[in-house]
């Protein structure tokens, strides 16, 4: 990574995530996804980075934000929603641009249907963030940037888990 330059996350968001604050709020709370957005931006500028957040409820359009980021961002934050339990091509679009990756979940989906305890993205994830609610998204911007930081190195030299 040139050290000149501001490390960029990449934060997205799968299907329904738009709906936050109005969808099942006994399950996902009340804040909307504007406000998890902000919050990983906050905390990116704390740790001297910058996010670009993307949301859609299209699988295709995830995959091509998954594609553009190897040559623009440096690591990605991503709650893929329900695709996380059903999408082999997200997860195989994250493990090929070779970027880390922490995999994001407002509830906590072990305690939820059982359908929702397996993770395609979780394989190919740094670490996994789950239960902690919009928070989550704060965690995870704080992990990558310290991983980052500690790499002192562009995506390519950034040392798995």
């Amino acid at each position: 990574m040139d050290p000149a330059r501001t490390p960029s996350i990449l934060v997205i968001n799968g299907p329904n995530l738009n709906l936050l604050g109005s969808r099942e709020p006994d399950v996902y709370g009340t804040a909307t996804l504007d406000d998890a957005v902000r919050l990983a931006a906050d905390a990116a500028q704390e740790r001297g980075c910058t996010t670009t957040a993307m949301q859609s409820n299209h699988e295709g359009a995830i995959i091509d934000a998954i594609h553009a980021a190897r040559g623009t961002s440096d690591g990605i934050v991503i709650n893929a929603g329900a695709f996380t339990h059903t999408s082999i091509a997200i997860r195989d679009a994250l493990a090929g641009v070779g970027l880390p990756v922490v995999e994001v979940h407002i509830s906590n989906v072990h305690r939820r249907e059982s359908f929702r305890h397996h993770s395609y993205i979780s394989g190919v994830a740094d670490a996994v963030i789950v239960g902690a609610g919009i928070d989550g998204y704060r965690l995870a911007v704080d992990h990558l940037a310290a991983r980052l930081a500690a790499a002192g190195a562009g995506p390519a030299s950034f040392p798995k888990s």
